[in-house]
């Protein structure tokens, strides 16, 4: 990994360290849609975690196609965001979980999220990973910089 690279992958690190939230973009009946996810990762942060219900539109328009983008930032909605914040989208495929991933894939997002129990047990919850293909990290505003995730 080149040197930019390790630079770009720690910082990336410490946004998704650092937040619990993030926002999950999906498009599908001919429209982009955003909501509001409580995410966790696998160590490396090439596949993320988030939980949703079935009957969701996120659910659908995944399940439609397949992909999805999620941004984690650290604004405070403070005017010195503008300039001070950083944002880091991931995007790639997503699936929902089944078997020994999901049990594996539960366990690492109740670590993280454990008042989140009761939701995943439900039979109308799915849980899915994103597996990251790549990261856009924006900071000061207009600096932009890409990680690719190696499979």
């Amino acid at each position: 990994m080149k040197e930019n690279d390790q630079e770009v992958a720690r910082a990336v690190g410490a946004l998704l360290e650092s937040q619990r939230v993030g926002v999950l973009g999906t498009f599908g009946a001919g429209s982009p849609y955003c909501s509001l996810v409580g995410f966790s990762f696998e160590p490396g942060y090439g596949r993320l975690y988030f939980a949703t219900t079935r009957a969701t539109r996120k659910f659908a328009n995944l399940s439609e196609t397949g992909r999805v983008a999620l941004l984690v930032d650290n604004r405070g909605n403070r005017e010195e965001d503008l300039h001070e914040a950083s944002a880091v989208t991931a995007v790639g495929p997503v699936t929902e979980l089944t078997g020994r991933e999901k049990d594996r894939g539960a366990a690492v997002h109740l670590t993280r999220h454990p008042s989140l129990a009761g939701f995943l047990e439900s039979p109308t919850t799915a849980l899915l990973a994103l597996d990251v293909e790549r990261y856009f990290l924006v900071r000061r505003f207009q600096e932009v910089m890409v990680l690719e995730v190696k499979r």
